[in-house]
């Protein structure tokens, strides 16, 4: 890897007329105040990077299951799936990726499989690392069919400041394991179903790279993760 790539990385279109909005306004700040310039200047290249869109190594073992997201595990728990999916009221276990506003927001597939549901539902903007966000903040909702016929259901939550939820995907669509599917708009949160039966590989605190970083084992037996701050 050259050097640079470490630093410059690619950027998805989304962002472009933002980051061009932000470098039109630095100009302006230079003109009014050379101080207030450099401000602009930090704010447009963390508009940059806010929307960069990294190559990720994706595993393509089957069964692995990775995360939607980058950022940090925020909550390990039982919760019913979004009801508009019509997957039924059993409480599966959901991990939860919370993503700052210093994390790339691209949102790749978890999983490969074909989309039986996409369910927007409008809501509130609180802080997306509370628990509350999952059933009252805006979200998007994905229900993912695997080989063998289990479901899982992604769900895209919005968060204190994020605007705008987007996604590219439509019923009947299949998708490969980390295939980019949706971006939000700064701070957020992923949610991840996982089908009855399955536990998490990961623990709360955890750090996650999207496509990358494996949540669970599907249709394997492994044991529950357990961790320790240090």
């Amino acid at each position: 890897m050259r050097m640079i790539d470490t630093f410059v990385k690619p950027m998805h279109p989304e962002g472009i007329k933002f980051v061009a909005i932000f470098a039109a306004v630095t100009l302006l700040l230079f003109w009014l105040w050379e101080p207030l310039g450099w401000l602009g200047v930090g704010l447009t290249v963390w508009c940059y990077y806010f929307f960069r869109d990294p190559k990720r190594s994706v595993p393509v073992n089957a069964g692995l299951l990775v995360s939607p997201a980058d950022g940090v595990v925020s909550l390990i728990e039982r919760a019913v799936p979004p009801a508009e999916l019509g997957m039924g009221p059993e409480a599966l276990v959901r991990v939860s990726v919370f993503m700052s506003v210093f994390n790339c927001h691209v949102n790749r597939a978890p999983i490969a499989g074909r989309v039986t549901a996409v369910a927007y539902r409008p809501g509130k903007f609180f802080n997306a690392s509370l628990d509350k966000a999952s059933e009252e903040n805006e979200r998007n909702a994905l229900a993912i069919e695997l080989a063998d016929g289990r479901k899982i259901a992604v769900v895209q939550i919005a968060g204190l400041v994020a605007r705008r939820i987007m996604c590219w995907v439509k019923p009947g669509q299949s998708l490969r394991t980390g295939e980019r599917f949706g971006l939000i708009r700064f701070g957020s949160r992923l949610d991840v179903y996982l089908p009855e039966g399955v536990a998490p590989q990961v623990a709360l605190g955890q750090t996650m790279c999207a496509g990358e970083t494996v949540i669970a084992l599907i249709g394997q037996d492994a044991p529950t993760r357990e961790a320790r701050v240090e």
